[in-house]
This record gives structure tokens, sequence and C-alpha cells, in this order.
């Protein structure tokens, strides 16, 4: 019979020096660093024209409809026709015609970005507005509804038609490129609930929420409000 070898001492602390090593891995093997909180901030000026200040937002905040979020009966998702051709709701033709809404806004949002002729497989680096981790890989980038579908949903886009409901899932100003961990703890989330926890990003994510919802006619709560007043104030 072979006897099963005995560890020493020595190969334990081996073992257990790499499993510890291992722990202390990143999260994302992608994430390559960070930048400053303002680099990240201004990521989300990608998308917003240059009209759209802090300023003019706490004016657009305090013009919105005020009244409670409405019933999610009936919402799915399939019922904003997403990732459709970029060039047909907003966006540039350019780096070509090929493009959907997704990877417009990889290439938009990026940095130093190449894709194939088919605008698929995209390579560079994205910087996530909302903790200013940088990454080398698309595959850790969501793209983020700024104003969630569902709240969309709750807030007015129940009663749309199709084609309002595809032009707002796939508009540049709505779509924010961000690291898809956070996008999914953010959900379906208001800023009443959930901000970026970078801080230095408040002022400009109340800033093209706020736009968002003047733009395509949407209510806010006034838990909502109060949320995007206080982001606003410090800017």
């Amino acid at each position: 019979m072979i006897r099963p070898r005995r560890r020493t001492s020595a190969s334990i602390a081996v073992v257990a020096v790499a499993a510890l090593a291992w722990s202390a891995q990143p999260a994302s093997a992608a994430q390559i660093g960070t930048v400053a909180g303002s680099t990240a901030a201004a990521q989300l000026k990608k998308g917003m024209t240059s009209s759209m200040t802090p300023s003019a937002a706490r004016s657009a905040l305090g013009g919105l409809t005020v009244k409670a979020a409405g019933s999610m009966t009936g919402y799915s998702r399939d019922l904003f026709p997403h990732w459709r051709d970029a060039s047909t709701w907003g966006w540039p033709v350019a780096p070509n015609d090929a493009c959907n809404a997704r990877n417009a806004a990889l290439y938009r949002d990026g940095q130093n970005v190449t894709m194939s002729s088919t605008c698929t497989n995209l390579a560079g680096t994205w910087i996530d507005p909302y903790s200013a981790n940088k990454f080398n890989a698309a595959s850790d980038i969501d793209i983020d509804h700024i104003v969630p579908l569902a709240n969309a949903w709750r807030s007015g886009a129940a009663g749309w038609s199709t084609t309002r409901k595809t032009q707002y899932a796939n508009d540049p100003l709505v779509l924010v490129s961000s690291w898809d961990s956070l996008n999914q703890a953010k959900g379906d989330k208001g800023p009443e609930a959930w901000k970026p926890p970078l801080t230095a990003s408040h002022c400009l994510y109340a800033t093209r929420w706020t736009f968002t919802k003047q733009k395509y006619g949407l209510s806010v709560t006034s838990a909502e409000k109060s949320a995007l007043t206080n982001m606003l104030g410090p800017c």
C-alpha cells in the first residue's frame, strides 16, 4: 500500500501564503488602476451638451412634475428595445455605421478604442465615472441607463409608444459606460436610494439625471427631487 505523503510545516506555510496572496487579488483582473476623481466625474459630460450645466439643472429640476412613483404592472425590459442601430438613434456614424448603441457608447466613453469592421471585439481602456477605477476589458463595462428603464416606466414611460421607448433605450444622453459591479448594485434605484460611491461625480450625475427626466417629460418623486437638490447644491 502506498501511504500518502505527510505535509511538513514548511509546505503548509507555503500553501497558506499562496492562498493569502490569491485572496488579496483585485476583484477584477482587468482593473488596471484608478484616476483622479475629477477625471472620472468628467466622463459624465460625454453625451451632454455644453448647455447642460449644474446651474441649468437646478432650474430644470424645479420644472419637473413631482408625483408618486407609478405601478410596475406590465413592466419588462423587453418593452424597451435596446442596443439598436446607433446611427438611427442619435449617435454619430463614426467610427463606422455598423455599431449598435452599446458599442457606440463603449467607443465614445473609452480611450484608444479599437474594434473590428463590424464594430465588435472592442479593445481599449475605460474609466468608471462612479468609482474612478480604470479597466482594460470591455467585459467589465456595463452600459448604464442613467435613469433606469424601470424608473422611467414608473415615472411616465409606461404609456409611451414602442418608438419612444426605443429612442429612450438607445439615447446617447441616457447611456453611460460604467463598471458592471456598480451598475448591478444600482439596479433600478433612484438617487434617493443609490448614489455613485465617488462623491466627485454627484454633481454631474444629478445633472445628467435631471436633464434626462426633462427631455423625456418624466416625473420625480419628492424623495428623488430632494436627493437631486442636495447633490446639485454644492456644484
